[in-house]
C-alpha cells in the first residue's frame, strides 16, 4: 500500500474514533487531536494545533469539524481535509439517529442516563486539562498582553458577565493593534 494511501486510511480511522469518542462539543476533540496528530503522528506542532483551534472557533460551523478540516488539511492537503471532515460528521450523524428512533427507550433508561451524567465529568475534566494546556502554550510566549488577556477575559466574562463573542472581538483587536505597532517599530 503507498504511504499515501496509508494516510487517508489513517485519517478515517482516527477522525472516526475522535468524533465517535468525544462528547462535550468542539473543544474537547483539541486534546484528542493533539494525541493523535501532534504526540503519536507528528503531523504538525503544539503551536499550529492552537492556531487551528483559533480559526477552527471563529470560523463559521461546528468547532469539532472545522479542527478536523484543518488537522486532515495540514496532514494531507485538501484530499485529507475531505476525508476527515466526512469521517467527523459519520459517528454523530448515527448517534442522533440512533438516539431520536429510540428516545423514549433511551431518556428512561436509569442506566443510559447514569452513563451520560458520568460522560459530563469527564468532558469537564478535558475541558479543564485543554484550559491548562493552552495557558502554558501562551505564556510560553512570555507576551505580557497575551498572559494578561487570560484572566482579565476571565474577569470580563465571569464576573462582569460580557459577551464571549465581544471579549474575542477586543481580543483580536488588541492583538492587530500589537502586529500593526511591532511592524511600525521595524520600518
Amino acid at each position: 500500500m503507498k504511504q499515501s494511501t496509508k494516510l487517508y486510511v489513517w485519517l478515517l480511522a482516527v477522525n472516526l474514533f475522535i468524533s465517535a469518542f468525544t462528547f462535550g462539543g468542539g473543544y474537547i476533540v483539541v486534546p484528542m487531536v493533539r494525541r493523535f496528530f501532534v504526540a503519536k503522528k507528528h503531523c504538525f506542532t503544539e503551536e499550529d494545533l492552537v492556531n487551528m483551534a483559533a480559526i477552527a472557533q471563529s470560523a463559521p460551523g461546528a468547532i469539532a469539524i472545522n479542527l478536523s478540516a484543518l488537522a486532515g488539511y495540514k496532514a494531507a492537503g485538501t484530499l485529507g481535509a475531505s476525508i476527515s471532515c466526512i469521517a467527523a460528521v459519520i459517528p454523530p450523524l448515527v448517534i442522533i439517529t440512533a438516539v431520536s428512533a429510540f428516545y423514549k427507550v433511551f431518556i428512561s433508561n436509569t442506566v443510559i442516563v447514569a452513563v451520560l451524567k458520568g460522560m459530563e465529568a469527564g468532558v469537564a475534566a478535558l475541558m479543564v486539562d485543554l484550559i491548562i494546556d493552552m495557558c502554558s502554550l501562551i505564556l510560553k510566549k512570555k507576551s505580557l498582553l497575551l498572559s494578561a488577556m487570560i484572566p482579565l477575559s476571565f474577569i470580563a466574562n465571569f464576573i462582569l458577565g460580557i459577551n464571549v463573542a465581544l471579549i474575542l472581538l477586543f481580543c483580536c483587536l488588541l492583538c492587530i493593534l500589537q502586529v500593526l505597532c511591532k511592524k511600525g517599530k521595524t520600518k
